[in-house]
């Protein structure tokens, strides 16, 4: 079976030249980057929390996460500038295609009522943004060791200048988009 890289250049490519009449290819919408981001609220309270998900995401994408830190202070929430309520990972290139891979083929096809992903989720610029409301959906995770499920948001950055480009590049990738 053919990685997903080298079927968007032998299939997608062409695909996306005709459909949208491009005269070059570099016009061609690509993928630029997956940026996966666990905001944790809970973290003021327990630190613990923090680890145990860094652990986690560094399992699921194969890649080690950085914190993310308040940039400012709010009182309602007991919250500082400058403490940790999160973390992410931004994969490129080969990690990238792997883990989309994953994603749709094995992962969201395990969400209980499964339908689809929204088709609506795109920014104006050609950006795809996922909330999947639990780390469970990946095979990777052990199920028994995990104390609290915890969402995430997956951001899909493309290099399409418009929606109608980035929905046709992941529909023609295998996102299963709800009709």
């Amino acid at each position: 079976m053919a990685t997903l890289r080298e079927r968007y250049k032998t299939e997608i490519v062409p695909a996306l030249l005709k459909r949208f009449s491009y005269r070059n290819v570099m016009q061609v919408p690509k993928l630029v980057k997956i940026v996966i981001n666990v905001g944790l609220g809970e973290a003021i309270q327990n630190i613990k929390i923090l680890d145990a998900s860094m652990n986690e995401l560094a399992v699921i994408t194969g890649q080690r996460p950085i914190v993310t830190k308040a940039r400012k202070s709010i009182a309602q929430f007991k919250l500082r500038a400058g403490m940790p309520i999160g973390c992410m990972v931004t994969l490129r290139r080969d990690r990238m295609y792997y883990f989309l891979d994953r994603l749709i083929n094995i992962s969201l096809p395990r969400v209980r009522d499964f339908k689809g992903v929204s088709p609506d989720a795109f920014d104006g610029r050609g950006n795809y943004t996922l909330g999947v409301r639990e780390q469970l959906i990946f095979p990777e995770v052990d199920y028994d060791k995990v104390e609290k499920a915890k969402g995430m948001n997956i951001s899909i950055i493309t290099t399409a200048r418009t929606d109608e480009e980035a929905r046709e590049l992941l529909s023609m990738i295998g996102m299963p988009f709800r009709t």
